[in-house]
């Protein structure tokens, strides 16, 4: 995330549990690796010992000379608030009140008067990605900005104009006018490994053109709120202020944007998450062009595949997306995918988790026509979908599931751990469902699995259930992994549980 403080700049401020931080861009600079010298570690008993070891060491001095001055500091003022009470415009029950307080920033009986908060500086990392001024860097590095300022290790400033920004993938063009300005270049994020070194260079709490190393830990990581990012996870030290900053490998090519850090405390703990480079410069590409991000959709809701779930449809191991549910009318609905089905892969591509299938399926253009290997009733096909444009769609109220009338007559699958009772047909209208069972009490397997009441049972094992008796005969029928399709609120998830 980029750091944020006060007008009078007292102290750089802030972070939460996953703190977002960088950004992406295309490059057309051609300059020589950076070169890396590698030696063998010699054993203990060597007298040089010492000395071999620091040589065996990478080197990321050079990478750091050439491409150090493409990188960029991002000053943004934001766009003046109105104040709500207390310190940051926060509740005083809020658990970030007194953090706020104590860095100065004004309290509820220290709020200035004109019913708005005074201007909130803050600062991320951007890289340059054109001699002509073009820069990428993270979304919610310019979000809600008056100002954004371009300083560069030279020590000259620049104002930047927003070109354009994606949320959903946290990548941001900015322009400033310029010429002949140093530039990154960039590589093929498919072909890094974990375990390789990766450099990371930005503004960590202000501190400009800091350079940090470590290794990749794992490629291709899903996040819960970011289904269109294959995340690069690194140990690299990343801090408030890294937003936006490149992603090295020992080539000196970027290879990803240093985004997201997983904390307890809102500082480093070795857990760091980069935007592939691949993913970014698409972005990059649409936004320069038309301002606006063009994405792929089929119209299902997935989940990932795990070992009781993968044993519930009969699959060898886990891996795949999971169709959670399909829009009516959709191009799945047409295609015929059906809740249950597992995608497997897309034009032959094998799709092991569910993040893989989002990411694949956006960065198609509308009208596209793709196969999906899909596993349905314990064999593999192939489905042809044509892939829709993804509208993005204002948020709605969902309808309350959980109200319980008076009461009714309910049944039990005791296998499951499941007390349940069948929809009015005036209920069924209320949360706009096709489920006909709704979970009364849980225990045993359902509580353990987490599953509550006011869930609408829609399946097992990819079967619809309309009655009791379907849902007890479908119990009795499982093995001890069960596959149980529900709706809540308006999302439908399977919930994997494991029977004694």
């Amino acid at each position: 995330m980029r750091v944020s403080r006060p007008a009078h700049r007292a102290v750089p401020v802030l972070c939460v549990s996953i703190v977002l931080a960088a950004c992406s861009g295309k490059s057309k600079a051609q300059a020589p690796r950076a070169q890396v010298p590698q030696a063998p570690v010699p054993a203990a008993s060597s007298p040089t010992n010492a000395e071999n070891l620091v040589r065996a060491l990478p080197d990321f001095s050079p990478l750091v000379e050439r491409y150090g001055p493409a990188v960029v500091n991002v000053e943004v003022v934001e766009k003046a608030q109105p104040t709500t009470g207390g310190p940051g415009g926060l509740s005083p029950n809020d658990p970030f009140y007194d953090f706020f307080r104590r860095f100065g920033i004004p309290g509820p009986d220290q709020q200035p008067r004109g019913g708005q908060q005074p201007p909130v500086h803050g600062a991320g990392s951007g890289f340059i990605v054109s001699a002509d001024g073009y820069i990428l860097t993270n979304t919610h590095v310019v979000t809600n900005a008056s100002e954004v300022t371009v300083r560069l290790t030279d020590r000259r400033e620049f104002p930047a104009k927003v070109i354009g920004a994606d949320e959903r993938t946290d990548v941001a063009v900015i322009k400033i006018n310029a010429t002949n300005l140093p530039t990154v270049k960039l590589g093929d994020p498919t072909k890094i490994k974990p375990g390789q070194w990766v450099l990371a260079i930005g503004s960590p709490f202000g501190f400009e053109n800091s350079a940090t190393a470590g290794i990749i830990s794992a490629t291709s990581r899903s996040l819960p709120s970011d289904n269109y990012v294959p995340f690069i996870q690194t140990d690299v030290a990343v801090n408030p202020g890294n937003s936006g900053g490149p992603l090295f490998n020992m080539s000196g090519e970027v290879i990803g944007i240093n985004s997201q850090i997983f904390s307890r405390t809102g500082g480093y703990m070795g857990v760091s998450f980069a935007i592939p480079i691949d993913v970014a410069r698409n972005v990059e590409d649409q936004l320069v062009k038309s301002g606006r991000v063009v994405r792929g959709r089929i119209g299902v809701s997935i989940q990932d595949v795990n070992s009781q779930l993968a044993e519930s449809f009969g699959l060898d191991r886990p891996r795949g997306a999971l169709v959670a549910s399909v829009e009516k009318d959709g191009p799945a609905a047409k295609a015929g995918l059906q809740p249950g089905d597992v995608i497997l892969g897309v034009n032959g591509r094998p799709i092991e988790r569910y993040g893989e299938l989002s990411g694949t399926i956006a960065a198609m253009k509308p009208g596209t026509d793709t196969a999906l290997q899909v596993w349905r009733g314990g064999k593999q096909q192939t489905v042809n979908v044509k892939v829709a444009e993804l509208k993005e769609q204002p948020p709605t109220a969902a309808a309350n599931a959980n109200a319980k009338p008076g009461a009714r007559q309910t049944d039990q699958a005791a296998r499951l751990g499941l007390t349940v009772r069948a929809l009015e047909p005036h209920e069924k209208d209320q949360v706009e469902t096709t489920g006909a069972l709704v979970v009364e009490e849980v225990a045993g397997p359902a509580a353990s699995a987490g599953v509550q009441p006011g869930d609408i049972i829609l399946g097992i094992n990819g079967k619809r259930v309309k009655t009791v008796k379907e849902l007890q005969d479908a119990a009795t029928a499982s093995g001890k992994n069960v596959a149980l399709l529900i709706q809540r609120e308006e999302a439908q998830i399977f919930v994997p549980l494991r029977i004694n």
